[in-house]
Formats: C-alpha cells, structure tokens, sequence
C-alpha cells in the first residue's frame, strides 16, 4: 500500500504532539509528513472504528457478528503507477530475516498480501486492499475514496467467497466516502445506518473489515471521543475509537451493539504502522446524507457562504471583549458572495446557524455545506458590543470554493514595536515585491520577528502586514506604537491585529504587557 500524508497546522488539538501520517491504502500519490499525532493511516489501509449502545458489554459478540459480518465486503483495486511509486508504497518485512531462512519466503508472502504490496504487473499495476458494507440490498456498497481512488478495476469478495466486479458510482474526496454498485443474482444483505449522535464516550463499539487482506476480522472496543478534527478534510468531525484497525480495514463499518453502522472507518494513529489504539471514523449521520447524494447524483453539492473563518482564540477573545473563546472569525468577506449581499463585515464573530451553537470554528463550515442552494439562513453574529441576526441566501459551492475554514490559527528604515516584539516597516515598493503584497493592500510591514516575544509567541511572521490594530487602521510603524502604548496606560492586556498573509486577511490577537 501506499502512504498518503494531510499536512496538520503544528499545533493540533486533536492530537498528541508527534508527527502525524496518513496512510491511504488504494491510492498512488506520495506520502505528504504532517504533525501533531503520532502516524495517521488512512482507512483505505487502515482503520476501524467503534460504536456502541449504552448496553452493558453483552457475554459475547457473536450473535452480532453473525448478523452483520454477510454485509461487510472486502475491495480489491488496480491501480497503474510507474516503478518507482510502486517501491515506495512496499511495505518492510516487520524484522530482519536471514536470508535463504524458510521464514523469508513465508514473510515476503504476507507482505505481498498487504495493501499496495501486490506484485506489479505488466502494465505498471498494483494491487490495493480495503474494506466496505452493502447499505442496500440492490448491491450499493459504501467504502472511502481512497480505497479505489483512480482505480483502473474494482472487484468486491464477500465472506462467503463470491467475488463480483463493481463500477464507481460516485466519490467525494472531502469526506473521502465513495458509492461502488454491484450487479447480483438475487438480494444482498446489508446493513442500515444507525444514529452516531446517540452514541455516548464509553460505549461498545464494533470494529469490521480486512486487515493486511487476511479477510474479514472483527474487534472491540469502546468510543473513546467525538468530534475529532485530524486534518483530513474541510469537514472533519470524526469518531475516535480504540478497536483495533489496521492497513485494509479503510471503508470498513464501525457497528453500535444494536447492529446499526455508526461509522466509516478511515484513519489510525500509529508511530509504527500497526493499531496501537486510536483509530478515527466518518460519522454515520455526517455519511449517510453523502451516500445519499451519490447514489441519486453521483456527485455531492454543497452550500456556500463566501466567508474566510478562523477560530477565536483566548487572546483574541479578551481583545474583542467576549465573555468566552468560541465562535467563528469572519477574516474575510468575498467578493460578490452570498455573505456580502447579506452585509457581513470583516471582524464579525459567527455565533449561531439557524438556532445552531457555533462554538468551535469546524461547526460552521458543516453546517453551511450541508444546506441546500437557493435556501435562506439566519446567521447570528457578535459585531463590536451588538448581538445580531442576518438573513443569507445560500449558494452553491463550486469545486474551486474549498471549505470556508481559512486553515488559519490562530528595504525601508524599520522601526521596533517594542510592546510586541517586531520590527516593523512602511510599505515601499521594494517590500511589497520581496514580500509578494497585492497591490491593494494596505498596512505596516513585518520585517522581523524577536524570538521569545509576543509576537513570536502568538503567530506573527516576517512578511506578514499589519493592516488594523483594535480595528484602526495603520499605514506607519509609530503609529503601531502609539496604539500599543495607548492600550497598555488603559489597562488592555490584548491588542486585536488584522493582518494580510500572503493575500489573505486574519486576526491575531497579542499579549502585551500593562504599563
């Protein structure tokens, strides 16, 4: 199998401090390091979440399995890359093994059997191995995209054995589900979704698919958390459970103790490769409205804003003067969006979505997607010390208008803004070529950063432009200073920053010291 990686802002709160890496198992592309987990597989290749009913942990699992492992499918894909991919994706032997030993031959077998180990064949191929479910008894078959992204051939193995050629319905590489359609002779059976809102932290869960292409395996576990955001998509909003998944198990289902699929299983942490854990799944209540636009479109539309949105930090919480850090940062307005007819303004906090909280950034982008094009919604938002509703039109998201989340965190004589550490300076045209600034805009530019000071600390960087300050706007150095020092004599720990970053607006907020 093949490593694929999602770059992770450095610091993740979804995760631990190592790096993280995301392996996908039916696909080609080279492996991309991202930090802030430990290694992250993809479900393709990995993966297998958990669910389960506030029941009590039954005397055995058996009667379960019986009932849902005939709808739980293994995928086999063909996949034309060039040699030198091929090498990449060859799993190591999990030793050292002398050579000419009996265990070699035996060993390099089993690795040919895992994800993306197959032998390359004449045309440049390799062999994938992941896992799936039947939703419908026609033959529909639910799997992640990367398990069969780019396939060139897709067959479909059931328990008992019987193998059926399948054709691509349809995909969608943001939640990476994918739709397969088998043609059989009679009814399939299959297994229907079950509600992961009801699932609490603590209950059972079930674990099926097919690790390492051994065929079909089952493990429990528990739901150790919800809502976890890993840095796969626009739209992360996983389950995190602690059955055991590995490379193959990607697509397979996560079942509640009532036999329902809560989720998809997608991704794992692993420093090694193998289950240590914390594995990730797609929630049955954010994939099944996916599954279902597929299966009647073979594509998915969503709803669009025009908004760039960052999340509220604490310091940029004080500097606004809200009670508490949470709600969506309007960074940006775009042009000609539904946003700006409805007259939302840079600097405005999203707080609610048609009666829904908004209380982390990720909440918005979800719900927006998931309303329909052409409907209304009433956005409530914090501008200044005013509480507000607004009506807007949603449109619909094009393929090149990516998730609103802006994935943001938080030679002219230069002049140190001592308050928060940086050497500022006027914007000359020899700064806004070397810094790449567009032409419009506007501000104080950063040419240096002091290690160790609050603007270190808080994200500012060489290069960046200070537009506003608390919402004033600032075309010098001194009057950064002013601002600052003004700020500190009124007692304001935290100063409110707009700043352009390659084109794109953010807020920061910074730390300063009192007078």
């Amino acid at each position: 199998m093949q490593t694929f990686e999602t770059h992770a802002p450095e610091t993740n709160p979804a995760v631990i401090g190592e790096p993280v890496e995301r392996k996908a198992h039916g696909m080609r592309s080279a492996a991309r390091r991202a930090v802030g987990l430990g290694s992250m597989l993809v479900a393709g290749s990995m993966l297998v979440w958990t669910s389960a009913s506030a029941a009590p942990a039954p005397d055995s699992f058996a009667p379960l399995v019986k009932k849902v492992t005939p709808a739980v499918v293994n995928i086999s894909s063909e996949h034309a890359v060039s040699a030198q991919e091929q090498m990449q994706g060859m799993p190591d032997l999990p030793f050292d093994i002398p050579e000419g030993s009996p265990f070699e031959k035996f060993f390099k077998q089993f690795r040919d059997r895992m994800p993306h180990g197959g032998p390359q064949g004449p045309q440049g191929e390799v062999h994938a191995l992941g896992s799936g479910f039947v939703i419908d008894p026609s033959g529909y078959i639910v799997t992640n995209n990367h398990v069969i992204d780019d396939a060139t051939n897709i067959e479909v193995t059931f328990d008992d054995d019987k193998t059926y050629p399948a054709t691509l319905v349809g995909t969608d590489d943001k939640t990476d589900l994918a739709l397969l359609k088998i043609d059989a002779p009679k009814d399939l059976p299959y297994v229907e979704w079950g509600n992961s809102d009801d699932i609490q932290i603590g209950d059972w869960v079930l674990a099926v698919g097919n690790p390492f292409g051994l065929g079909n395996t089952v493990t429990a576990g528990i739901l150790s958390a919800r809502s976890r955001d890993i840095h796969a998509g626009p739209y992360d909003d996983f389950l995190q459970i602690d059955a055991a998944v590995n490379r193959g198990n990607s697509g397979g289902p996560t079942f509640a103790t009532d036999g329902k699929v809560i989720g998809i299983n997608t991704a794992i942490i692993s420093p090694s490769g193998g289950s240590v854990g914390i594995g990730f799944a797609v929630p049955s209540n954010l994939a099944k409205d996916v599954i279902a636009q597929l299966k009647e479109n073979g594509h998915v539309e969503r709803g669009w804003l025009g908004v760039k949105i960052q999340g509220v930090s604490p310091e940029i919480a004080e500097a606004m003067g809200l009670d508490e850090p949470h709600g969506a940062l309007v960074a940006e307005v775009v042009s000609g969006s539904p946003a700006e007819k409805a007259g939302l303004e840079q600097g405005d906090v999203i707080v609610g979505y048609n009666g829904t909280e908004i209380d982390s950034v990720r909440d918005l982008p979800r719900l927006v997607a998931a309303t329909p094009a052409g409907k209304d919604a009433d956005l409530r938002i914090r501008r200044g010390s005013e509480v507000e509703t607004v009506s807007v039109n949603i449109a619909k998201m094009e393929p090149e208008q990516v998730a609103e989340a802006s994935g943001m965190s938080g030679g002219a004589q230069s002049s140190p803004a001592a308050a928060f550490g940086a050497q500022l300076a006027p914007i000359t045209p020899d700064l806004r070529q070397q810094f790449q600034v567009p032409d419009d805009v506007e501000g104080v530019a950063v040419v240096g950063v002091e290690p160790g000071s609050p603007a270190a600390e808080h994200g500012l960087r060489v290069g960046d432009v200070i537009r506003q300050i608390d919402r004033e706007k600032v075309s010098d150095p001194s009057q950064v200073e002013t601002i600052a020092e003004k700020a500190k004599q009124e007692n304001h720990n935290s100063l409110l920053l707009l700043v352009n970053r390659s084109g794109d607006d953010l807020f920061l907020g910074m730390k300063i010291g009192k007078a």
